[in-house]
């Protein structure tokens, strides 16, 4: 049996609202391919949803919707910028507008799940387009499957990695208080089992910009790095290479590179 094939491109250094507006393109586009099969008009698919939505129905030929939508995995380096989703608390954000300008920081509230968090260099940011109805509809597991890419990732540099209960991410040392801290930060969105934003893994990022937030909303829990974890800088390209790997192992699927 053949794996499903996921669309991958590396997009180098972009801003925060370039990436955002190319996923919502990607998005969109498998929306419109789901209306075609099931026969739907486009303004039935753009009806608002809840962001987890039910399936489309069964009035579908399943040969056609097979060959209909795309995966997609989009690999970017941000510019420095804070990002809120959509149901976080703007208090936790702790450095008003004018320090954050002087500091070339931008900032965005988004339409993820998840609360605050920060994007820079030498941190492996993955967005995933991913149609669910094609792997499983439940977001539960799609998330622990992006944890998982991550924990086997940081396995391979000897590090302990896992998860914290109720608390969406990567952790090292979740169970011991006082010392738990997060290395990979996760927020997604859902529009008709369509998937965007994702995962953002602190590689050699500058962690002093999650001085001026909480991170995640969450109080009093440290932000690590595969660098400060290990003591020295890695390769990120060859990071970049481990998580495509272990990508392609958790979702079970085939990453077709077409980077430009």
């Amino acid at each position: 049996m053949h794996k499903q094939t996921v669309i991958f491109q590396d997009l180098g250094i972009i801003d925060y609202k370039t990436a955002w507006d190319y996923q919502e393109q990607l998005l969109q586009e498998n929306v419109r391919r789901k209306s075609l099969v099931f026969n739907q008009t486009a303004e039935e698919v753009r009806a608002p949803d809840s962001g987890i939505s039910t399936s489309l129905g069964s009035a579908r030929n399943d040969a056609d919707y097979r060959l209909s939508t795309e995966h997609h995995l989009l690999f970017v380096e941000h510019s420095p910028v804070y990002t809120l989703g959509k149901s976080g608390n703007i208090e936790n954000v702790l450095i008003n507008e004018e320090m954050r300008s002087a500091k070339g920081i931008e900032f965005f509230r988004t339409n993820r799940g998840g609360d605050i968090t920060f994007h820079g260099p030498q941190q492996i940011v993955g967005y995933p387009i991913l149609d669910l109805e094609k792997f499983e509809t439940d977001i539960g597991k799609y998330l622990r499957r992006i944890e998982e890419v991550s924990i086997l990732t940081l396995a391979g540099y000897g590090i302990e990695a896992g998860r914290s209960s109720g608390e969406t991410g990567v952790w090292i040392d979740a169970g011991i208080p006082g010392k738990e801290r997060k290395i990979c930060a996760i927020g997604v969105r859902s529009s008709r089992w369509i998937t965007m934003h994702g995962f953002a893994l602190n590689v050699n990022t500058d962690l002093s910009h999650f001085n001026f937030i909480i991170p995640c909303g969450i109080q009093n829990k440290q932000v690590t790095s595969i660098e400060k974890e290990l003591g020295h800088k890695v390769d990120f390209d060859e990071a970049k290479k481990k998580v495509k790997r272990n990508f392609e192992k958790v979702f079970d699927v085939e990453l077709v590179d077409a980077t430009r």
